[in-house]
């Protein structure tokens, strides 16, 4: 089995390292925007783009030009890098199986600030070699697994980052546990298991909310561009950072805890973007309750149910587990003890009572159950699982099922 890893490290560049930093994270930029201006020029002229060998054989008579001679400044695979990286930016928009196309745009100086290096990486101890840089100090925080493939310098929130990937072959992993759990994502708690087990999350942008709103005030008040307004930036790009390196580290807590587990995990397939789109509505047809809709929207996105998603199934391929998506309908409404659905047996948020058989349960932990027992009912996709008998084995019935920990068996050879 074939793993690849990501590995993120900060640095501590000298003052030349982040002057050639910023040199190669400009002259990338400006690449990226020169060659996208060509081929959307191309494109309303009615010619067909220009292909990564096209634009490469561009870029070195740029080179060789007195007005941008500055390009050579820059490793010239990290301008090749970027090239490609438009080159897959554009067949990705044109791709007919992506449902949400569009083509590439324009990059501004200060966003997204970074560069790729596909090979010549070196790591010793606590630096790491990077071509044209040399040898950069980093804060090596946990060991690097597998062969270096390459590494991307990024700058964020006032400091640069590296991050590299590696692969490595691995036997095809069997999992520890012989369990399955039901999981229901919500905004009061992030998860609530089957078993009745929460991760509350971190809830960052509602902590700091309040902070980062206070900031982004003071820099409307604030001369645009001058010394003052960029220090200001600086504070806002900092509870930015914070807010996000809360929210991941509470993702990655709970996504590590349950994939370890649980080698069945059953989600909900929630279309994140329809649920935390605007209620505002059109001049003609305005929207009701906006307000309320859009505090809804904010918890929602500072949830992470995207991000938690995906470690979940990339955490459980690697540890042999199973990630199962189930259709989200009524799964909140359904009393888990008699499969009775009615929207008036949730009372409030946290209090489900089933309005035909009187079960009283926590709705999160219900619907976790309903998550669990539609996930194990449905197709197998493929997994080498069968639920043991009389525990879970389809659709909730009369009498309840135990199914908050369904616990699985190999299919016999």
């Amino acid at each position: 089995m074939l793993i690849r890893k990501g590995f993120r490290f900060r640095l501590e560049p000298t003052e030349g390292q982040r002057s050639l930093f910023a040199i190669q994270a400009g002259c990338c930029r400006f690449i990226w925007n020169k060659a996208l201006e060509i081929n959307l020029r191309r494109l309303r002229d009615g010619h067909r783009i220009m292909r990564y060998g096209e634009m490469c054989n561009l870029l070195r008579f740029w080179k060789q030009t007195d007005e941008l001679a500055f390009l050579c400044e820059t490793h010239s695979q990290a301008l090749q890098q970027t090239l490609k990286a438009l080159d897959r930016a554009f067949m990705d928009a044109f791709d007919p199986e992506r449902p949400n196309k569009r083509l590439p745009r324009f990059k501004r100086k200060g966003r997204h600030d970074a560069f790729r290096y596909p090979q010549g990486i070196k790591l010793e101890g606590s630096r790491v070699y990077l071509p044209k840089a040399g040898w950069v100090k980093l804060r090596l925080s946990r060991p690097v697994e597998g062969e270096i493939r390459n590494a991307t310098v990024s700058r964020r929130a006032g400091h640069w980052f590296v991050s590299i990937q590696t692969e490595m072959e691995v036997p095809e992993p069997a999992h520890p546990a012989d369990t399955a759990i039901g999981v229901d994502m919500g905004v009061v708690n992030m998860a609530t298991l089957s078993d009745g087990s929460t991760f509350p999350g971190a809830k960052a942008l509602k902590r700091l909310g309040r902070k980062l709103a206070r900031e982004q005030r003071r820099l409307a008040r604030k001369q645009k561009f001058s010394n003052n307004w960029k220090r200001q930036c600086a504070r806002i790009a900092r509870i930015h950072a914070k807010i996000s390196d809360a929210r991941m580290d509470a993702i990655h807590k709970a996504t590590t805890a349950i994939s370890k587990s649980h080698a069945v995990v059953c989600l909900e397939d929630l279309r994140v973007k329809d649920m935390s789109a605007s209620a505002r509505g059109t001049l003609d047809c305005p929207g009701r309750n906006v307000r309320a809709k859009a505090g809804l929207n904010r918890s929602i996105l500072d949830a992470g149910w995207g991000e938690f998603r995906r470690q979940l199934e990339y955490k459980l391929s690697w540890l042999g587990g199973r990630l199962v998506l189930v259709d989200p309908k009524h799964t909140s409404q359904r009393c888990s003890a008699c499969g009775h659905v009615d929207a008036a047996s949730r009372t409030s948020q946290a209090a489900f009572r089933c309005t035909a058989c009187g079960h009283c349960d926590n709705a999160d932990v219900n619907a976790a159950k309903n998550i669990l027992a539609a996930g194990i009912a449905a197709p197998r996709q493929g997994m080498p699982w069968k639920p043991v008998e009389g525990k879970g084995t389809g659709l909730p019935v009369k009498q309840e099922p135990e199914v908050a920990v369904t616990r699985l068996l190999p299919e016999p050879v």
